[in-house]
């Protein structure tokens, strides 16, 4: 059979020969689903998330009541991790205080990221901001984190108690300094990557037909430079849980009475001679999670990285 000829009104669809249409966003997921240990970490984190929100409703168990008759039982049925000196099972008070430790990780990181993407803009986008904004930042590294949240704790946790609660002002309190004090490396990136982008060509096209510099960020920086700023915020949910754990261990966190991953290993230290699962527990799902969003993090990045998604 031989081959029919063209004739010149044949058009050719040049789309033919382009292959599948393949978008940003299905290419970043393609990446992502390649990381193996992203994967994992996003299960994990699933499980763990769900564990401490619902996990308690689900246990008969109350927390709040004592059982002296029960206090400091090694780990058996139905006490999987034995109860504590006042008889409440340990199992239950760690997955309760996951959701304490969870939320000051994730609203503590949303905090972090709101401050650093403000001053990397206004730093990397406005020239006249740059120099005093950076020297803030620097100034901001430059002290050390641990003693300067032990102060703040220590001089403003009494007057915010006193106005929102005992246990809502110390959350503030808690996502305010851990927030305030962890923002500076999003800054820096974002900087960077305003630099760069601010000089691109549509930028200029923008300025120069009389766009607003507020709406030129809003539109047109801000989408160039959400990649980093993502990666920054998986990683800053670990960061901000270690803090607040690291400060509710030395004493100086959320009252006795709400439990975090952080006092429950400050509780148990005392008493390991006596059941060992009551530090192993809460330092277990401690570090799982920390280890979950580090690596959903590194995924991320190679995710959103375009040479990785150019070369997968």
């Amino acid at each position: 059979m031989t081959d029919v000829a063209k004739g010149p009104h044949d058009a050719v669809d040049p789309l033919e020969d382009m292959g599948e249409f393949r978008s940003l966003k299905s290419d970043v997921w393609r990446q992502f689903r390649k990381h193996k240990g992203a994967m994992t970490g996003i299960i994990v984190l699933v499980l763990i998330t769900f564990a401490c929100f619902v996990g308690p409703f689900l246990l008969p168990f109350d927390i709040r009541t004592p059982d002296v008759v029960n206090a400091n039982k090694s780990p058996e049925w139905p006490h999987i991790m034995g109860t504590d000196n006042l008889g409440r099972d340990a199992f239950t008070r760690t997955l309760v205080a996951g959701r304490i430790s969870l939320l000051v990780g994730f609203v503590a990181m949303a905090v972090s990221i709101v401050l650093g993407v403000l001053v990397g803009v206004l730093a990397g986008y406005f020239k006249k901001l740059d120099w005093i904004l950076m020297w803030i930042t620097d100034l901001f590294l430059s002290m050390p984190l641990l003693p300067v949240l032990l102060v703040v704790i220590v001089l403003f946790r009494d007057p915010i108690q006193e106005r929102l609660g005992l246990g809502l002002g110390t959350f503030v309190l808690m996502i305010s300094i851990v927030g305030g004090t962890s923002w500076m490396s999003t800054a820096r990136i974002v900087r960077g990557e305003v630099l760069s982008v601010k000089e691109e060509e549509f930028i200029l096209a923008s300025r120069s037909v009389g766009t607003k510099p507020r709406r030129i960020v809003t539109r047109h920086v801000l989408p160039n430079v959400l990649s980093p700023v993502i990666v920054a915020a998986s990683l800053g949910i670990a960061i901000a849980i270690i803090t607040e754990s690291a400060v509710s261990f030395l004493g100086l966190g959320f009252p006795i009475d709400v439990p975090t991953w952080g006092s429950l290993l400050n509780d148990a230290r005392n008493r390991i001679s006596l059941n060992i699962w009551l530090l192993v527990g809460p330092g277990a799902l401690l570090s799982a999670t920390v280890f979950s969003v580090n690596f959903i993090g590194d995924g991320l990045r190679d995710a959103l990285d375009p040479k990785g998604r150019s070369a997968g």
